[in-house]
Order: C-alpha cells, then structure tokens, then sequence
C-alpha cells in the first residue's frame, strides 16, 4: 500500500550490509534484491511518479535513499551523520523533501534526492507542533516554515517563510505564532483572486499577555504581516469568523479539499466552534443538527475526527460515549460545509481518535464503516466487549447495506487496527479492494480474520487466503501481493495475477525469515515492485526486500486484454446510476495475460449524469426519517435572513429535503416540484430575534420547601458553547448536615428540574471540574462517583479508587478533561490518602503515590517550556511509606505517570502553583527559617531570593496570592498572634527568584487568608488593608486601605467621596493617613466567592466601608462604588448591600442581605454604571434575602434572588432584558458608536503608560438603550509606549541589592560570557556585556532607552564581517559625533541655569507629576554623585537626559490570566494557629461551583523598590 507519510516519526540505520541482488533463475519468478540495517526503517515514502525512496532512522538521526525501489541503498551523506531530525516530503511537488535538523541548518532537494543542498530557517523547528513546513499548493517555492526561539528555558514559537524555495535565508513572517498556513493549503482551495491565493497568509497568534489558548487568535495577512507602504501599519486583520465579529480561541486550522476549517475553544469548556470557509472571506458556523435523547453533537476537544471528504463535502465523526471504549455519529455537511446531516450512529472509534471509516478510492459517493451493533450495553458499561459489525454505502452514506461474501454476512478490520501503511481496503486500482475479517455476526479477532477481496468496488467478496495478511495492488491492480500478518517468522509472499481468485506462493531468498512490518509501493499503485521490510534475528535484524514482478510476463496489454468496468450495475449488469451518473473505468480483464506497464499513469474515470430520482434527495438540516421514511422536523428550521421581517407569520422554506451533495443528477420538474420550498410558520425557525422590550424587569419564583440555606454552583458557558444555557446546580440545606435533593436549572432558575440519575444517590460532596464547567462530579458513598459532561442532560459513573469520604478529592489537568487524580484514603488500619490517575475520566485508575497529601497535574499546553511536559504531575508524600509525624515531606516531580520520578526538595511544608509558577516552601533545619524554591518547568528551580536581612521564622506561613503571569506575589507572615495577624507582600521578578517588598503589615487574619483584593479585567490594579498599628501589642489592629495602580510599586490611600444624597461624611480628602475611604476586605467576607469587581465590567467595583481615619466595625459600614479604576468613590446606599453585575457592566443589582433578622421586598438596579438607581419591588410583602447572584463571567441579564419566604427557601429570576432588544454595536465614528472609548487613568503614572502600553477599553454610552454581546471583549486597543527603566528586571544571576532597586550579581554567580551567549544564540552578530537588567519578558514598550544594551557591543566569533558592516562609520557621522556634544552642552547649561532652582530631587512619591526618575531614583541619583565633580556643563547633560526621559517614560507589562486557571491564593508553610498541617488553600476552594479560570488576574511586572508608607 502507498506510504503517504503515515509512518512519520524517527528511525533509519546505524550500519548496512551490502548484499548482491538475488535474481530468480525463471522469468516467471520475482526478483528479490535484499538490504539489512540495525535499526527500524520509518518514515518510508516514495518520491510520486517515481521509484525514488526515502526514509529516515531516529535511533541514529540519518536519512537513507534508494534510486531503485529498494534494489539498492546509501545514506545521504550530504547531511552530517547523526543530524537528520526529521524528514519531510513536499506535498505538491513530487521532487522536493527536506531534512530538518535540530539547529537553524537544514538540507533540500528538487531532484528527488540525488543532490542535497543546506538551507537556513532562521529559527529552530517547534517543538511544539508537528508540522514544521507548511507547503503552497500552486508554488512549490513557497514555503512556511513554523519555528520557535528560545531564550534558556523561555522559548516562543514563530514563523518564518521563504518565496524562492529556501535558496535564500528564511525571512521573518510573525512572531508569537501557534502555527501559520498559506490560503492555498490544498490545490482544490482558492480565494478567488490569484494575488491573494499566492500571497494570503492565517497565522494563529498569541496574546501577548495571555500564555492560554482561550486568548489566541487568527490573523491574515496578504503581505507577509509587512508594513503597508507609507505608515508603520502591519498589513494584518482579524476575519469575522462569527458573522458580523472575531472569534479567539483559534487552536487549529485545517485545509480540507476546496474548504479551510478553524477550530476554537474557549474559557470554561471543551466544546469547539467549527468555522468554515470556501474562500477566507465569508465564514459559517458548522451547525450540527439538534441532538438525540440518547447522545448530542457537539464538537468536544480531542473527541472529533474530520475524516477524508469530497470535493463537495465535510464529513467529521463525533464521538458520543465515554472515552475509554468510545463510539461516535458521522455526519456530512451540505456543499459549503456550514450545515451538517446525521448519515449514522454508533461508529467504532479508538482512543486515538482513528475511526473506522474509508473511502473506496477513485469512486465516487462509496465508504465503508464498522459500528456498534451492542452500543447501548456498550453506554452503559465501559468494559462491554464491543460487538462490531461491518456496512458500506454506495450513495455517499444516505443508506448502509451489509458486507456479504458467498452470501454470508462478512466484518472486516479496519483504520483502528491498522496493521499496514496507506489505506486499509483500497488504492487507486479501479474496483478491486481487499480486507481482513470474517463471516458471522460481528467481527472476531484480528488473529481469527481471513483475507477477502472484492473487484466489484466492495458489492460482492470472496474469501482469498486464510489467516490475516498485509498487502499491496500493483500494475492498477493486475497483481496483488499478500503476506502473512503475524508476530511469526514468515519465510514466503503470495501473489495473484487474476484479481485474487488464484495464488502463487514463492519463497524468500537464501532461506531468509523475517516477522513482516510493511509492505508498501508506489502511490498510484501501478509499479510492479513492491518494499517489503521485515525483522530477522542477526546484528543487523531489519530486511528491506524489493520484489521486482517485472518478469512474470513480457507481454504488454492490448486493447483487447481490456474491459470497461462499471461502477455499479443492476442484476442484468447494466450501468445504474450512483450520485447522479454512471462511472466506469477501463481496467486489464481478470484473466488477461499481460501486464499494463504503465507506471505512474493513473485510472481515468468517465462520468455520465442521470435524471434526478428520489435517490439523489436525503433529509435537510434538523430533518430525520420517521418510520414511514418521510423526513420530518427534530429541530428548529433554518430561514432566511429577511424572513419574518415586517410583521409576516410565515416564510418560504426547506421542503425537508435536498440534493446530496455532490449529486450531479440532471434536475426534471417533477423532482423541482416535489422538493421546492414549501410555507414554514415563523415559529418554527431557528434563528428568532430577542423578545421586544418591555421596559419591565421579569421574574418568575420557585420554592423548595422547608430549608434555611443551600449551595450554588454556576456552570459559566464559554463562547465556544453552542447553546446559551445558563445552567446552576443547586442543593438546599437545613443546618449543618441535612441536605436536601439535587436541583438543576438551564436557563438561570425559570425553570428547575430534579436528575432522575440522582434520585437515590447519597451525595457526599458536588465537584465542579476546575476547568470545564460542562463538566460535574458527584461524588458519592461506596466508592460511586457520577458524572456528567453536558451541564447535567446525561449522567454516567465510575467506582473510585478508594473509598469515598469527606477528606477524598480530586485534581484536574487544565487541557485534558480525562485526566483525573483522586485522593483518597486507603481502607486499612493505618490510614493514608493515596493518590490515584485516570487517563480516560475515571474508567480504569493507577497508583502513583502513597502516603501523600497531594499532587497536581502542572503541565500544560499554556507553558511553552521544553522540559514542562503535558503528563507533568507534582505530588507532597511523606518520605517514607508511614504517617510518623517525624516523617518529613518530599516533594516529588514526574513527566511520565510516576514511571520515573524525581525527589526535589525534602522537609517541605507546602507547595502552590500559580499561574506558570511552582513554588515550594522547604524549612531549613539549620537555620530554623522557611525558604521559597520556584520553577518555570518543573525540572530547573531556583531559591527564592529575598531582600537582604530578610527572614522567615520556619512556624511562619507563605500565601501565594493572585499572582499575574510572569511574577508572583507572596504574602510572608510577620506576626503570627491570631488577633495580630499581619506580614509583608513580596513581589518577585519575572522567573520568580528575585523578591522585593511591595508593601508592608498587610492584614490577615488566623487561616493567613490576607486583605488583597485585584480589580478584575484590568491591569496593575489591587487593593489591600494595611494594620497602622503593628507595633501596638495590646489594642485591637487599626486597618486602613490603600490602593496600587502600578502593580504594587506605589501604594495610596483612598480618596473620599463627594457629599451625597444620604449626607455629609466626616472629613475630606483626596486620601491620607488620617481622612480616607477604607474599604472591608477578603478576611472578614462570609462568602469568599464575592468579588469585588468583574472582568466583565471593566473599572468598575464595589465595596463595604466607611470615611476616616481606619476602617471601621463592618455593621456601620455603607456601600461604596468606584467606576473610573478606583482613581474616585462614590456612596450608592446607606447600609451593606450585595451587588451583582450583568450585561459586562450595562445592568448592576443592588439587594439587601446582611442582616437575616431584616427582611426586605426591594432591589436596586442601574442601566447607566450606577449613575441612577431604580427600586423594584420583587414582592408584596418583605421576605429575607440570603443572597443574589448571576454568571461570574457578569455578561447575563439575568439574576437569581435567593431567600426565605415564610420559612421556605426560593430562588426569584429577575431577568432584565426586557429593556432592551436592540444588541449594541460599534461604530469607527464614536457619534455613531454605542461606545465611548475608556482608559484608566493612573495617579501615579502622568502618561497613562503602564506595563509598556495605554490599554483601551469599549464601555457602554450610559445613555444608550441597547444591550452588550454576551462574547464582547472589553479591551479595544493597545498603544505601546517608548520603553524606560521600569520595564527592567535584574538579569538572570543578579538580585537587587539595595531598596532603590540596584540589581548586582548574586554572591557565587558570575555574569554571562561572550562565548557562551553566542554560542546559545548561534545566529546573533553581537554580545553586550550583561548590565545586570534585561527587558520583562511581556513588556510591550518599544524604542526608548534598552537598559540591557548600554555596554559597548562585542562581534560573536563567525560574524566578524557582519559587525563591521553594522558598525562602519561614515565621515559624517564622525562630524556629528564631534560638534553635536557641543551643542548639547551649550543647551544643557541654558536648560540648567533656567529650570534648576533646587527643584531636582524634592518630588516625592506619590505626588502628583511625580517621574520615575527623580532624583531619589537609582538610575538618577547614582549618575548624578558619580559626576558631581565633573565640570558644570557636563553635570548638566544628566538632567537634559532626565528630563527627555520623564516624557518617554513608560512601565512593565500587561495582565495574563491570573493562577495559570487556579486563580486565588496558595498557602505555604510550617505552623499553623492550631498547630496542625494542612493542604495548601486556594482563594478558589471556597468558591461554590466556579471555575478556576475565573478570577481573572490583571497584572505582570516587578516592582522597583520598597516604598515607606510616609512616601506615599
């Protein structure tokens, strides 16, 4: 069979033993030529229409060729031995292959391999991604190549690409990829317009910001993402993939045949939009029909397959059961691959993905399919034995029939137990197909299997040989070559030259055996030499055999040796019609004596179109046959866009039916008439407009009975979810221990329903998986844990590991929803939790440690390091196997499921991760103090380096807080009196090994939960409670709050609000220590899930406090807003109310809970951020309110009103889209615009620059009534700023070594060499002496002044001629050089002697104007002494430069997801209050039922000193 690249990976050979061919002494006998190697041949392909093949050996990283078809074979010696890393064969032009190796040189060729020439990528290979080299379709020269830069363990992917074939140096295309494609990715695909079908490029692109697919997105460029002339524009734009709107998310493209596909993902789930285009202009949506009882069908992460289609068609198999003995439903869509059909149900699928599905070669509309005959046992018990049966179609999947030889029922094998290479039953030969299996009622084992073969296209089989084989068509199928398929030695091949009816064994050469691997040959299947290779026994096992028919006849075929063969016939074996036309094809009769010898001339099909029948019709979109076999409704109809558009109650639409697609039938009026549009209600329709406004808040009621409190679990939908179901899990309670029946609603509590599945389960515990909200563990007793992965429709189970109890839980990994860690305990005397692993959610468990007392999955698709592999799990065991109390910790790393692991750190008192970071809390025994260790990857780590002096008594405690990507923020306890609780917040620098203090006497209370509160959505924003007191040991701590805008460099205090309807507040200011706002934080919050603020609602949040000197007792506190960032507050009612935001900001509900005593019958609402507030009276009498809730995500327009009426607990909607029907929209002309375009501004930053850039955000115009898109993102655009020295962080082996911010080597360590960085950065031209600061890795700025290139530029060894090309100077430049500092000077004294005034170094911190580069700066203050005794003129040239500085002065960078996905906090530490251990805590364990994705975390950077609080 054809090699088609199938066999990718690594192997070639070490060693060859040349061997003389050994050539039969008969003509009609093969001739065998045989070649012995060490190791395993992979990769095998063939040059097309050629004998030429390549393939590649891993073990030794070389490429071997034959010019014969195996006769003959010889390394390609033009790559250096052991270099050879990859192999790939050009897909549209069958004399190219290139070898990748692992550096930036690489080796093509376009003759078919006889010649190699090297070729320079720019960039290593990804390692990432397996397709490296991304090839046009119509330009054979035109090439991409998706490659990855690497900066120690940090490494970014990129894309480079070439239009000359690589005979020049890959240019660079864009950075910060995840892949790039050409339009014109298949010859069938164009655009439309040639320019663009030879220059369009899609790259999908990370966020800058943000490491997690979710945030990725796809960009076209049509000019290599150059500049467009005349501006500084990159030529680059994001297509509406959704209609009228982007998408994110992206996380593939594909090209199939004449369609490109785009896969999303997003947020909180693992269903995946499907975007097609024929033409990268107009996109669809891929909608499948509605789904079945028994299963849906949506498109789930690693849980669809897209099969081989038609040029007409996409046909893709979803899977529908659980992962471990998995099954699926295939569907084909219509001729734009937007609406998709159900063809059928219950198809074998493998874990893999393979599904046994195959296209009979070179016929139109026949595949053959195995599926489930026992699928519903198969449902219900994952370890059923599948009873698989084989069917095939013949109108493209409209109808199966069975597979039948000699009229018995026959199964064959298929793609999930490939045994060969290429295809499994066909190949180019016209008609004549083969496969493995057996007669009887299902299909037995592979060992069981007999070879059939059909030359009839699969309508009639025969039985050929017995036992399973492997084998290969040549000639166009005039022979057929056979081996045995078996772990045994084999000593002969069969062959037949009459279509199978007839074989000829003939033995190997010189008694040769081998256990056979493949057989292969040419990919059009008309050569008469076949590659067979097999392993013997010997130092060299590995036999590469050719088989050379060449002499088996001498004669060629004649005309009459031919017969026209047609594709389907009637029983009279008259041509019928199939997809609208007869298709026949010339090919050699069965008994013919001849050979055709027509290597590399393919089959040519002749077509002839048919009257259109009932036939050529199949059920339209949402449409399924009823037993009478009518198509008939399941699902809402699809109409047209202007369809019930002026008050019509009906539309013309879908009759039920339409053509198959690529049904070529000529139409008749008969068939126009029975098949036109007929009239449809608009009721019906599926795309209906929202309901019109009211201008009244809805609400509908629901009570569950005698209860006093109850538990919530909001499953947040991501915007790849195809419907939009807000869905809640609910459980009442009564006291501390009376739960009562489980309650789930899907549309926000209008409606509740009780899972039947659930019904007579004693629920131990509800369990939200922590990344994909569709998904809900119940865990329950004797070892039962149910589940559902479609927001509770379905349910399933699974036995646990070990028994179930209030201490089991379970750990989730952030991209695979299977993978499952339970911790439980074991059920013997001796107590301990042991840690088991599921890689199929929950079907079959490993042991991977005992003793423990947790482990996580850290590795992720999110984290692009090398050694941070996607098995990667983290485990805390005891270091022996016994809960001795003396018995120390370990912390244990394992990149392969614990088959290995690795002991990192012993006496460990905790580990949390954070976002990319893995920080483990290690007490020094020594020393008696407790010492912080990170890791980026899990294999390299670091020692925390904190500020000198500073220590951490080992009873102390480490909280790791939200922390952004690329720095963490550590809360280190200082008093650990549970009434005095305080400590220090420590921000580390972007590899999280350097920390600096960020602000001191935070306030925490006796679990070190700390007042730190992010503002959602936006950057650098936070506040905390600080005690004023910490040195008072008898009176209670005084707080007071203060807030940063520059992610902790700078703290201050709240401004005061202006004087209000509700009166006057005690003092005035604009915040100080002794007249500010103070705010009550996290440590006295009884539900921890509140937040303050919400992504959604960008600037805006809300708070409990009160006006003075400290924060006040939390019964006298007022409620508080902010919508401008917190730069100025404002009073919104007297009292403590709970707040909820919806619509991204567009509606805010204010309710009355903290006081249960009090009842109320009134909420609070605002349309326009919470300028007015409006009351609705949501009963007739008052009743109490225990809480009021929405999606977390803040983009509904409905809440849910929780309370207690008469003793019965309630859940009231409130739905506030009768408002408005009208969704907002954004218009380039802001008059127009729904929006205004709003920044934060930053008191402490005069340029609104921070992290290198001005975020711009859409926010709502208060006076327009419309309503937000539930996908809206919020941010706008990004204007980056000239980069100054706060965009710095001290350089790898350096710290800071003073409070202002120095950084100098760390004692032991020295500075980077020239040799060494050149020799890691081989394609760079100039080394800088290291300065001790290098650019935070996200910072956005650009130009300014480069802190990390300050020293004089040194030339690498090897680019001698490139520096001095670089660096010549002209004549006039040494003319400026010259009178230029002259001039300066002379400006300088003038600017001096004008602006001095003893002004320079008397701002402070704080103040408003203040720079960066004040005097009391580093960067400043040490320059200036250094030149203090220099002449005047030149002491001036520093505050010249200082000035210039201040109006380019820009900061770090800006947010990521905060917590990698884990969000919250992270304790760490040695003693406790109680002076017990613990599990490290997350902010998130509190949350019911969120999603660890969603506490958005805002900021990234390092803070540059350690500010007093009189600074601020």
């Amino acid at each position: 069979m054809r090699v088609w690249g199938v066999l990718k990976a690594s192997a070639l050979l070490a060693s060859v033993l040349w061997a003389t061919p050994f050539v039969a002494a008969k003509k009609d006998r093969p001739t065998f030529s045989v070649k012995a190697f060490e190791n395993q041949p992979r990769n095998v392909n063939y040059f097309a229409n050629s004998e030429v093949i390549v393939y590649q050996d891993a073990e030794d990283n070389n490429v071997y060729r034959s010019p014969d078809a195996g006769a003959t074979w010889a390394r390609v010696d033009s790559v250096p031995e052991g270099k050879a890393w990859m192999l790939f064969m050009h897909e549209f032009n069958d004399e190219r292959a290139y070898i990748i190796t692992q550096g930036t040189k690489h080796y093509r060729t376009s003759d078919r391999g006889k010649t190699w020439s090297e070729f320079n990528s720019e960039a290593e290979m990804s390692m990432f991604r397996s397709d490296i080299l991304i090839f046009h379709a119509a330009d054979p020269d035109r090439i991409i190549f998706n490659g990855m830069v690497c900066q120690g363990i940090f490494c970014q992917e990129v894309a480079m690409y070439t239009t000359d074939g690589f005979k020049t140096k890959a240019k660079p295309l864009r950075q910060n990829t995840a892949g790039c494609w050409w339009a014109k990715s298949s010859e069938l695909f164009t655009t439309g317009a040639d320019d663009l079908d030879r220059n369009r490029i899609l790259c999908i692109v990370m966020d800058d910001f943000s490491p997690f697919k979710q945030d990725q997105r796809l960009l076209i460029s049509d000019n290599f993402f150059d500049t467009t002339e005349g501006t500084k524009d990159i030529q680059e734009f994001e297509p509406n993939l959704d209609s009228s709107k982007a998408v994110q998310g992206i996380v593939n493209v594909a090209a199939v045949k004449k369609y490109l596909l785009v896969a999303t993902t997003s947020m909180n789930t693992d269903e995946m939009a499907l975007f097609v285009t024929d033409d990268t202009k107009q996109w669809h949506r891929a909608m499948f029909p509605a789904p079945h009882e028994s299963h849906d069908h949506r498109l789930m992460q690693e849980a669809y397959t897209v099969l081989e289609s038609t040029n007409y068609s996409i046909q893709i198999d979803v899977m529908s059961t659980r992962p471990s003995n998995p099954m699926g439903v295939l569907f084909t869509s219509n001729f734009n691959g937007t609406f998709f059909t159900e063809n059928i149900e219950h198809t074998n699928r493998n874990s893999h993905g393979h599904v046994d599905f195959e296209k009979i070669s070179g016929i139109q509309g026949i595949f053959m399919v195995n599926k489930v005959e026992n699928w519903k046992e198969v449902e219900n018990k994952d370890s059923k034995e599948k009873k698989i049966v084989t069917e095939i179609t013949f109108d493209d999947g409209r109808a199966f029939e069975s597979v039948t030889a000699d009229g018995k029922r026959i199964h064959l094998h298929s793609v999930t137990e490939l045994t060969n290479v290429g295809r499994v039953f066909s190949s180019p030969a016209p008609g004549i197909i083969m496969g493995n299996g057996n007669t009887g009622d299902y299909l037995k084992s592979y060992k069981e299997a007999d070879l059939y073969v059909s030359d009839d296209a699969g309508k009639t089989w025969t039985k050929a040989l017995d036992g399973p084989h492997k084998y290969e068509f040549g000639d166009q199928g005039s022979i057929i070559v056979a081996v045995k398929a078996t772990d045994k030695e084999i000593s002969e091949i069969s062959y037949s030259l009459n279509h199978g009816v007839d074989w000829v064994k003939e033995s190997l050469p010189d008694d040769l055996k081998i256990v056979p691997y493949i057989i292969t040959t040419v990919q059009d299947s008309t050569s008469l030499k076949f590659l067979l290779i097999g392993k013997s026994d010997g130092k060299n096992p590995w036999q590469v055999i050719s088989v050379d028919f060449d002499g088996l006849h001498e004669a060629t075929c004649k005309e009459s040796d031919l017969e026209e063969w047609h594709a389907r016939t009637d029983k009279d074996g008259k041509p019928t019609c199939l997809m609208g036309h007869t298709q026949s094809f010339t090919r050699r009769k069965k008994k013919a004596e001849c050979f055709l010898k027509q290597e590399f001339k393919h089959a040519i099909a002749k077509t002839e179109n048919c009257d259109c029948t009932d036939l050529d019709y199949e059920c339209d979109f949402n449409f399924v046959k009823d037993e009478d076999g009518k198509c008939v409704a399941r699902g809402p109809i699809v109409a047209p866009d202007d369809a019930c558009k002026k008050g019509q109650t009906t539309f013309m639409g879908t009759s039920g039916y339409r053509k198959i697609p690529g049904n070529t039938c000529k139409d008749t009026s008969e068939m126009k008439e029975k098949y036109k549009d007929v009239e449809r209600k608009c009721e019906d329709r599926g795309n209906q407009p929202s309901a019109p406004a009211t201008d009244k808040v809805s609400q509908k009621k629901k009570e569950f009975g005698s209860f006093d409190g109850f538990r919530q679990y909001y499953l947040d939908r991501g915007e790849s979810n195809s419907n939009g179901d807000e869905t809640v899990i609910m459980r009442p309670e009564k006291g501390a221990s009376n739960a009562g029946d489980i309650w789930i609603t899907h549309d926000q509590a209008k409606s509740w329903t009780k899972p039947e599945a659930l019904k007579d389960e004693k629920i131990l515990a509800i369990t939200p998986h922590a990344y994909f909200s569709d998904l809900v563990f119940f865990i329950a007793k004797d070892r039962k844990v149910l589940y559902t992965t479609d927001r509770g429709v379905h349910f399933q189970s699974f036995k646990a590991p070990t028994k179930t109890s209030s201490a089991s839980f379970l750990q989730f990994h952030p991209d695979k929803k299977n993978w499952l860690v339970w911790i439980g305990e074991n059920d013997d005397d001796d107590k301990y939790m042991i840690a088991s692993l599921s890689r199929d959610r929950g079907d079959h468990w490993e042991t991977i440690a005992r003793y423990v007392r947790n482990c996580e999955f850290t590795g992720s698709t999110a984290f692009k390091y090398p050694n941070r592999k996607e098995q990667q799990i983290v485990c805390l065991r005891r270091e022996k196997e016994n809960n001795n109390e003396d018995t120390p910790y370990v912390f244990v790393v394992s990149n392969d499921w614990f088959e290995n692991e690795k002991v990192v750190y012993k006496n460990v008192k905790g580990f949390a991760t954070m976002a990319e970071f893995i920080v483990v809390a290690t007490e020094d025994e020594k020393t008696k103090t407790l010492q912080a260790h990170s890791s980026l990857d899990g294999i390299e780590w670091a020692d925390a380096h904190f500020p000198l002096g500073y220590k951490v008594p080992h009873d102390h405690e480490f909280t790791v807080l939200d922390s952004s990507t690329h720095a963490i923020n550590m809360f280190v306890a200082a008093d650990m009196d549970p009434d005095r609780g305080r400590g220090d917040i420590l921000k580390s620098n972007s590899n999280g090994t350097s920390y600096v203090v960020s602000v001191r006497n935070v306030n925490c209370n006796e679990e070190f939960y700390v007042d730190y509160e992010k503002m959602l959505g936006l950057e650098g924003v936070a506040l905390v409670n600080v005690v004023s007191n910490p040195d008072d040991k008898k009176g209670p701590k005084k707080l007071q709050t203060k807030i940063t805008h520059n992610d902790g460099a700078l703290w201050r205090y709240l401004p005061t609000p202006d004087k209000d309807e509700f009166g006057d507040f005690p003092c005035r200011s604009r915040g100080d220590p002794t007249c500010a706002l103070h705010i009550h934080g996290y440590t006295e919050r009884r539900d921890h899930s509140k937040m303050f603020s919400s992504s959604g609602a960008v600037g805006v949040m809300f708070g409990w406090g009160n006006v003075g000197a400290e924060l006040g007792p939390l019964k006298d506190a007022d409620t508080f807003m902010t919508t401008d960032a917190g730069a100025s507050w404002k009073r919104v009612r007297k009292g403590r109310w709970a707040w909820a935001f919806g619509d991204h900001g567009g509606v805010m509900v204010l309710a009355q809970t903290t006081n249960q005593a009090s009842k109320t019958k009134t909420v609070y609402y605002s349309l326009d951020q919470g300028e007015t507030w409006k009351a609705h009276d949501f009963s007739e009498k008052e009743v109490g309110i225990q809480d009021i809730t929405t999606l977390r995500s803040g983009s509904s327009r409905a809440f849910v009103l929780w309370g207690i009426d008469g003793g019965e607990l309630f859940a009231l909607n409130l739905d506030f889209s009768g408002f408005t029907d009208r969704l907002c929209k954004h218009d380039d002309d802001l008059k127009k615009s729904d929006y205004i375009i709003w920044s934060a501004k930053y008191p402490e930053l005069p340029d609104d620059c921070l992290f290198g850039h001005k975020s711009q955000y859409l926010r709502k115009k208060n006076d327009r009534k419309c309503f937000n898109d539930v996908k809206m993102k919020s941010l706008f655009k990004m204007e980056n700023c000239p980069c100054g020295r706060q965009d710095y962080e001290c350089d790898y082996n350096y710290e800071f070594v003073d409070e202002h911010g120095q950084c100098g080597l760390v004692p032991g360590y020295q500075p980077i060499s020239r040799e060494e960085w050149c020799k890691k950065n081989p394609d760079e031209i100039e080394f800088f002496k290291p300065t001790g600061l290098r650019k935070i890795p996200l910072s956005t700025c650009v130009g300014g002044t480069e802190f990390d290139k300050l020293s004089s530029p040194e030339t690498c060894p090897g680019h001698e001629e490139e520096f001095d090309r670089k660096h010549a100077t002209s004549g006039v430049a040494i003319f400026f050089a010259v009178t230029i500092p002259v001039a300066i000077a002379a400006a300088a004294g003038w600017w001096v002697w004008r602006n001095w005034s003893g002004k320079f170094g008397q701002i402070r911190l704080g103040e408003q104007g203040t720079s960066a580069f004040d005097s009391d700066q580093p960067w400043v203050k040490y320059p200036v002494i250094a030149l203090s005794a220099v002449v005047a003129v030149v002491v001036a040239l520093p505050v010249v430069a200082s000035s210039v500085w201040r109006a380019v002065r820009s900061v770090a960078d800006r947010w990521g997801i905060g917590g990698g996905g884990r969000g919250g906090w992270s304790r760490l530490g040695g003693g406790h209050a109680n002076g017990g251990t613990r599990r490290f805590t997350t902010r998130d364990s509190f949350v019911r039922g969120s999603s660890d994705y969603s506490v958005v975390d805002d900021d990234e950077g390092e803070l540059l000193g350690d500010e007093s609080d009189e600074e601020v």
